[in-house]
């Protein structure tokens, strides 16, 4: 377990904002977090990176960040970079395990590796994105940016008469488009803090499609803790998480999304190495549930915050 201590009378940099799609997220969780550690003691500044990225950090006067980027340069090893190139301590996973988490079809390859069940997927890079065919494994499918979080660009495509127009959005947020076997079942998603799996959640759109409009519209979504699913499940679940974690080098606070099909097979969807973190955000739901605060929460990622992961 971290030491409490670490950081005690330390300056904390919470990094959030970013360029990334999902900045307005990014956004909400560096505000939560700021709060939830100012209750806990700790003298904080609020950094907003927008460019000149190694100079904000070198300049922000900040003994340790607590990284709250959602996204592209936040989620997928920049940020981790230019924290080791100043010597600036920081929350998450490393460089190497961001990055490769962040891509949906290196992440899925190393998993799936490691015995964690995965769907068959094509990706599709540059012009080949635009020109792309079907898969040959056919409808239903998903089509998705292969980097990047919040549901944004995702379809599922049901025929042909939907596919080049969700290649088209995938593309739009992505030069790499991953198109994705669909699995009819429920979504659930498991979080993991420093080696400490909590109780998994089912989500459950009213549109029955997890998309942006769904994930942040109030009222849109029902989340489910406990989950009513056959405790079997949850436990393959749960020792996926870990080996995910492990396989994956995860440090940190991270979520990891599957989905359930009827016959109770779980299949890997994607890692969230920096999970939202408002006190309504899912790993904060989970955590709570399980007896930890949102403030016992932001502590006990900050006091993993390190150098050389």
């Amino acid at each position: 377990m971290p030491d409490k201590q670490k950081f005690a009378g330390a300056r904390v940099g919470v990094f959030f904002g970013g360029v990334s799609a999902e900045r307005e997220v990014s956004l909400r969780t560096g505000a939560a977090v700021a709060v939830a550690l100012r209750r806990k003691g700790y003298d904080v500044r609020e950094i907003d990176i927008r460019e000149n990225w190694l100079g904000t950090v070198k300049d922000a006067g900040v003994d340790v960040a607590f990284i709250a980027l959602h996204g592209l340069f936040g989620e997928d090893g920049c940020i981790q970079a230019v924290c080791e190139l100043a010597g600036l301590p920081y929350t998450g996973s490393g460089v190497v395990s961001s990055a490769v988490a962040m891509s949906k079809m290196f992440s899925k390859r190393l998993v799936a590796a490691a015995g964690v069940p995965c769907m068959p997927d094509e990706m599709y890079e540059g012009q080949q994105a635009l020109d792309a065919k079907p898969p040959s494994f056919g409808f239903p499918l998903v089509v998705k940016p292969e980097q990047g979080g919040s549901a944004i660009g995702i379809t599922i495509v049901r025929d042909l008469s939907a596919w080049k127009e969700a290649v088209d959005l995938a593309a739009g947020y992505d030069l790499r488009v991953l198109a994705e076997s669909y699995v009819a079942g429920r979504e659930i998603t498991v979080s993991i803090v420093n080696d400490q799996v909590f109780p998994a959640i089912e989500i459950v759109p009213k549109s029955g499609v997890y998309d942006y409009h769904s994930k942040y519209t109030p009222g849109q979504t029902e989340y489910l803790i406990p989950v009513p699913m056959e405790r079997d499940v949850l436990d393959r679940a749960s020792e996926y998480t870990r080996r995910v974690a492990r396989t994956l080098r995860l440090r940190g606070a991270a979520r990891i999304d599957y989905m359930v099909d009827r016959a109770g097979n779980v299949f890997f969807l994607e890692v969230n190495t920096i999970p939202g973190m408002t006190e309504t955000s899912l790993l904060p739901k989970a955590a709570k549930f399980d007896g930890m605060s949102f403030e016992d929460l932001v502590e006990e990622i900050l006091c993993d915050a390190g150098l050389s992961k």
